[in-house]
């Protein structure tokens, strides 16, 4: 990939086996890694969904049926395809399918908003989508649809039949562990998502046996509930973790993960691994502590770690491996790892990040790309098999994020994540800031401007601000939006902006608090004051909740800022 082109897809390389970044018994590709274990151990359960149990083999032989109907539709390499299906089963056999055929997959929410799907679907140009049929004129489709058999694993079209034979696996396309695998839609600050292209050897060099719990130490891969987004890297860990190494992914019917739930996943089906975001682990910790008995190892990350419920969990489970995490999208899943110790909550900065995992280099560089030394903060940067091959169809932004820098005197591609952070003595990493108005809200990534872009675009909106309200831990759990209105338009309730934009975003970048402004309050310097509009949220003392939005903070001394109207 050059710097002036956007992302390419792979250009039918040869294969190569256990190069770099393969995964377990050496497969370049993530499907060959899931194929492995339907050869060894064809009975072994890969996926439970509700009362069903999906062995390897039954899993791979539906692949192979959905790559024998895309192939034929127009699926191959250099191609991505849509597929829009609700966690199931028959979702992850229709993805092995679509990496079978060569082509990289994109796994869209079916409850997003048509608009979110319209767009998304229209940056991938695909030639097939795998969604139901369609129901009139909601499902926004391109090309030829490709559609699940009823209570089957595989598509319609390949529904077992008395005396049908299992469908001929293709030959083996011509791609390897570095062409793209999978897409990721991000927030991204003009307004439309950034599609992050991913390929095989991001995937394989993270579960490649030597990242706890995905190790080759003689045991069976873990047991994990999946309920991770569909469109979500957290989806590629609680899937592709297990299976590449031989384990089985619970999927979950409601796809929300409780405290009972994991209790009884623990309980009915042996789940011994899981994955929360720090939101969700601190939850977890307040509300019933003593639901993660019979576990052998929980990853949380995505934001920082409450020390006080660290120590609480270590506390209570004291036998309970407990990892802190790191890594943007860009970097497929993680970046760096530590395995949580009773001695990181005293540290200063917060619990460490830690080190890099499997595939992936981490570099702390100061303005010029010069390393900066241990103990002073910079950008962290990351390179190797796991990061991204860069934006679908964007070539400026991905020379940008993407840029290839001299380290050690060897020319580095490397992502720059926008995370500002340091390394001390040990290598360890610790993670400090943003350089820019990027978020995580509880867990998913936000960029204020993609919703500010929306807002902006809204019948009777002049202008409008987005902040990210932080919470007690010093992360951010929820956001607010102000908004303005001209002098001659009518008013418009800022209930009515907030089911605009649900049928526009996805959940997560939907603002909890709507408020109608008279206008903005800005600084001394002209610039916007995104702090004083934060202290409108808090009413002052001797005032209640009911009479802040009309009785709230003044704004800057340069302008008072005068709310009119709350959600």
């Amino acid at each position: 990939m050059t710097p002036a082109s956007p992302v390419a897809p792979c250009a039918g390389a040869p294969a190569v086996e256990g190069g770099p970044g393969a995964g377990p018994g050496g497969a370049s590709l993530i499907h060959e890694a899931v194929a492995r274990h339907a050869a060894l151990t064809p009975d072994a359960v890969a996926l439970v969904d509700g009362a069903r149990r999906v062995g390897y083999a039954e899993l791979d032989a539906a692949a192979d049926a959905w790559a024998a109907e895309l192939s034929a539709l127009g699926a191959g390499p250099g191609g991505f395809v849509p597929v829009v299906l609700p966690r199931s089963a028959t979702l992850v056999a229709a993805l092995l399918g679509v990496l079978k055929t060569g082509a990289a997959y994109a796994a869209l929410d079916p409850g997003w908003p048509v608009e979110r799907l319209r767009a998304v679907t229209g940056m991938l140009a695909p030639r097939v989508t795998v969604a139901p049929d369609a129901a009139g004129d909601r499902e926004p489709w391109h090309g030829p649809l490709c559609a699940p058999s009823p209570g089957g694993l595989g598509p319609r079209s390949a529904a077992p039949a008395p005396g049908r034979p299992r469908p001929v696996p293709a030959p083996r396309p011509p791609v390897d562990g570095s062409c793209p695998a999978t897409v990721f839609f991000t927030s991204g600050t003009t307004g439309r998502p950034k599609a992050v292209v991913s390929g095989h050897r991001a995937t394989l060099s993270l579960f490649d046996g030597r990242f706890a719990p995905f190790t080759a130490d003689g045991l069976r891969g873990p047991v994990m509930p999946q309920a991770a987004p569909v469109s979500w890297d957290g989806f590629t860990l609680e899937t592709w973790g297990p299976l590449i190494n031989g384990g089985t992914s619970v999927l979950l019917d409601s796809g929300y993960l409780l405290p009972g739930t994991l209790r009884a996943l623990v309980e009915r089906e042996g789940v011994d691994t899981v994955w929360l975001t720090a939101s969700l682990f601190h939850l977890f910790v307040d509300e019933d502590p003593g639901c993660f008995a019979g576990l052998r190892h929980v990853l949380t990350g995505g934001e920082r770690l409450s020390v006080p419920r660290v120590r609480a969990f270590l506390d209570r489970h004291p036998d309970v491996v407990l990892t802190n995490g790191y890594g943007p999208v860009e970097a497929c899943v993680f970046a760096t790892a530590r395995r949580v110790g009773r001695a990181d909550c005293d540290v200063p900065s917060g619990i460490p990040v830690g080190e890099p995992v499997p595939g992936r280099r981490v570099h702390i560089l100061a303005p010029g790309h010069r390393p900066a030394a241990p103990g002073t903060t910079g950008e962290i940067c990351v390179s190797g098999d796991g990061i991204a091959l860069g934006y679908l169809g964007d070539a400026e932004l991905t020379a940008r994020v993407f840029p290839t820098v001299t380290v050690d005197g060897v020319p580095t591609r490397l992502y720059r994540t926008g995370d500002l952070g340091f390394q001390d003595g040990d290598g360890v990493v610790h993670f400090t800031g943003r350089a820019d108005r990027q978020v995580k809200v509880r867990g998913h990534r936000v960029e204020p401007e993609e919703v500010e872009v929306v807002v902006r675009a809204l019948p009777g909106v002049a202008d409008c601000a987005v902040v990210p309200v932080p919470g007690a831990n010093g992360g951010y759990e929820r956001l607010a939006l102000f908004f303005t209105q001209g002098p001659a338009d009518e008013p418009l309730p800022p209930a009515a902006v907030r089911r605009e934009l649900a049928a526009r975003l996805p959940r997560h970048l939907v603002p909890d608090l709507v408020r109608r402004r008279a206008d903005l309050p800005l600084t001394v310097h002209g610039k916007l004051d995104r702090p004083a509009l934060l202290r409108t949220l808090r009413p002052p003392a001797g005032v209640t909740e009911a009479d802040a939005p009309a009785r709230a903070g003044a704004g800057s001394p340069a302008r008072p800022a005068r709310p009119e109207a709350d959600a």
